[in-house]
């Protein structure tokens, strides 16, 4: 992607997500607009120590804790996601376009994918009434390629495992 597709990109996202806050009675700070910036401009699923060190270089005096609740809250709104099931500690993932996610269980690593049949799983209907659902996910969890291929040179060398 060009550097001006980018840059009109984050400034698309940054105004979707001033809209999202203040939609939220939240205000726009800049310690919100720095955690935000930096979860989007990630091509992984940071933690929020990542993120942490990525908006230390814009905001010096910014805390680990104030990073932290401030990922919590763009999740509570809607403005970024907890990628659940990938355990301690906990990933976040600023993509809210449709995607599922898969998680190789040998190195953790998590890596978005979009299946589009994914998107429209039906809701069980002894849950319809019951609870509201906010989103539906997909996770699948295996070895990504490397690890698998690791795994298997691995096995070759050593027929007895």
């Amino acid at each position: 992607m060009s550097e001006i597709k980018k840059e009109i990109n984050l400034d698309n996202k940054l105004s979707e997500f001033e809209c999202i806050c203040r939609n939220n009675s939240l205000k726009v700070t800049p310690q919100r607009i720095a955690v935000y910036k930096a979860l989007i401009s990630m091509d992984t699923h940071p933690t929020a120590e990542q993120v942490y060190q990525m908006v230390r270089d814009e905001i010096s005096n910014i805390s680990l804790d104030t990073v932290n609740r401030t990922l919590h809250t763009l999740s509570g709104i809607g403005a970024a996601f907890i990628v659940e099931g990938t355990g301690q500690p906990r990933r976040f993932d600023g993509g809210l376009e449709d995607h599922q996610h898969f998680l190789c269980i040998k190195c953790g690593e998590v890596i978005d994918f979009h299946h589009e049949p994914f998107d429209n799983i039906d809701i069980p209907d002894k849950l319809k009434g019951r609870f509201k659902v906010l989103r539906k996910t997909v996770y699948l969890e295996g070895l990504c390629g490397m690890c698998s291929h690791i795994e298997n040179n691995s096995s070759k060398r050593n027929p007895s495992n």
